[in-house]
């Protein structure tokens, strides 16, 4: 099939670059044809983030988006940011000494899904064609190099790799440029970098992975508009980085959830277990004690700003949101600058495609990305990332406050942050073990009860898309050096050392089912031998208003 562009991933990055693509189309009276794939089984169902949302880039897209019923449902009315010291101990941080990027007055607190999915319906009513639970599998190349278009996967392929009575073929789709929008490692983004040495003289990308449940409380308990952040424990405990938030929305519902930066370097870390621990917190456990949990789900963030971020551009597309790392970890926002970014792109590409210019280099995309707001942006909180990593959340936060609040991101220097996150991990032998209590099943739960509602799940004869290069790795080198960690930083229970009754000969075993697609093992695994790829389309989670 046959487009102007085709874009590969339908969240906010995605949709706004085909929202102005086809805006730009009708002011020039321009026939432009545009297309979508997700992997997702609808729009919105695999978009996971916290999510206070900033409406700069909306207003621009969409200016008359409260008339269009956006779900934007919920105005922020109160800050609160915390420092634990402990299961029982707190801080309240006055908002007078807290870094400026922290307030949000102005903002709406979202399920990004929802967002995702209104967008889709405006972008069709311009004329985008959208196909959910495709799974973009595949960059096509033109014959000088160029990115000619994507393949989506085969459906009905069994696990040994037969075709299945149900099997489909994939489809192709070519395009005069392809933009990738597929978040936070995006397993094409990622073959691109390297393919095209976007990355070099660059500093690694670093993550997060966020992990989140949303609430429905007592009416007694809830206040609607409420942002709580917090930093230190427990994540303090294991000498580990990140924070935490709790927003009350509409409709008695508390969204909850925990990010641990993945430099942690103790192997026996478990983000997922971390994360249990963090509702027992008095703060954060008045609000949640005798509600029900609906929903849960992770996912990893890029947390590099502009020292980690690509060249944007290569022969034939673009990267942009998070597949570029556009996130602006001062903030803990993303949204607002991915839809920048998707609509510069939108200017830039038609631009080209009026010029009759095609599978070019656009080159021009990083000189109308840095003349914008977005840049700017991450261009003046360039160092509260790698702060946080040199000197911890306090001390970070510290400087940020004298950066962000006093020179207003003006200091004359910018801050490395050189090791990959990977490298981090010691030896187990060098580290504490934590024994994590076990769930109470009222605030704290178990892996596989939480992936039940998450609503994962996947054709289960189909090829594992978690590939390890080197089968003996697991267990020769992960298990004999870092008690193989893949145990502990997937919050699914996708990964297993299972031994025979004995104790001994341990098995690496993989449990793709589980996934959730937060792409963690991708990114953490110290040997660098797990390549996340997609499976068949619709698999993974179902998201309903995360």
């Amino acid at each position: 099939m046959e487009f102007d562009v085709v874009i590969v991933g339908a969240g906010p990055a995605g949709l706004s670059a085909a929202i102005r693509l086809r805006q730009l189309a009708v002011e020039k009276d321009q026939d432009l044809m545009v297309c979508v794939v997700e992997k997702g089984s609808e729009v919105g169902a695999h978009i996971l983030s916290g999510a206070v949302f900033e409406p700069t880039a909306l207003n621009e897209l969409i200016p008359d988006w409260q008339e269009k019923n956006a779900p934007l449902l919920t105005k922020v009315s109160e800050d609160n940011i915390y420092l634990f010291r402990g299961e029982n101990k707190s801080i309240k941080i006055p908002n007078l000494f807290a870094p400026k990027t922290m307030h949000n007055h102005g903002n709406y607190i979202v399920s990004l899904g929802n967002v995702c999915r209104w967008l889709a319906e405006q972008a069709e009513a311009l004329g985008v064609e959208i196909f959910p639970g495709f799974a973009a599998s595949e960059v096509l190349y033109n014959e000088d190099g160029s990115v000619k278009g994507i393949a989506t996967g085969d459906m009905g392929i069994s696990r040994d790799g037969e075709k299945k009575d149900s099997y489909m073929p994939g489809m192709e789709l070519h395009a005069k440029y392809t933009l990738f929008a597929e978040g936070c490692r995006g397993h094409l983004g990622k073959e691109l970098i390297a393919k095209y040495e976007l990355d070099k003289g660059k500093e690694p990308q670093h993550y997060g992975i966020g992990i989140k449940e949303l609430w429905k409380v007592p009416a007694d308990q809830h206040k609607e508009g409420l942002v709580v952040h917090t930093a230190g424990w427990p994540l303090s405990e294991s000498g580990s980085a990140g924070g935490g938030f709790l927003y009350h929305i509409e409709d008695h519902q508390v969204v909850v959830g925990l990010i641990t930066d993945l430099s942690y370097s103790n192997p026996h870390v478990s983000p997922f277990d971390e994360f249990q621990r963090y509702k027992h917190q008095a703060v954060i456990k008045q609000y949640l004690e005798g509600g029900e949990r609906i929903s849960y789900g992770a996912r990893a963030i890029t947390k590099g700003g502009l020292q980690s971020q690509p060249k944007m551009s290569f022969p034939g597309g673009l990267l942009i949101g998070d597949d570029a790392g556009t996130l602006n970890f001062a903030k803990i926002k993303g949204s607002h600058t991915a839809m920048k970014s998707g609509m510069i792109a939108a200017e830039t590409v038609i631009n080209a495609i009026a010029s009759e210019k095609d599978n070019d280099d656009l080159v021009e995309y990083a000189d109308n990305y840095k003349q914008s707001w977005a840049w700017k942006e991450l261009h003046t909180q360039r160092n509260f990332g790698p702060a946080q990593h040199k000197w911890g959340n306090l001390l970070g936060s510290a400087y940020a406050f004298i950066d962000l609040n006093i020179f207003n991101g003006k200091l004359p220097w910018t801050l490395n942050d050189p090791e990959p996150d990977y490298a981090q991990l010691k030896l187990a032998s060098e580290c504490k073990k934590i024994n994590y209590p076990k769930p109470d099943g009222k605030l704290s739960f178990d892996k596989l009860s939480s992936v039940f509602v998450s609503n994962t799940n996947h054709e289960e004869d189909q090829p594992v898309h978690l590939k390890l290069k080197d089968q003996s790795i697991p267990i020769e080198v992960n298990l004999e050096k870092f008690d193989e960690p893949a145990q502990r930083y997937c919050p699914a229970g996708v990964y297993e050392v299972v031994r025979d009754d004995d104790g001994n000969n341990p098995k690496f075993i993989i449990n793709a089912q589980n996934c959730v697609h937060c792409k963690t093992c991708d990114i953490k695994d110290p040997s660098q031998n797990i390549h996340w790829v997609t499976p068949e389309g619709t698999g993974g989670p179902n998201y309903p208003n995360m």
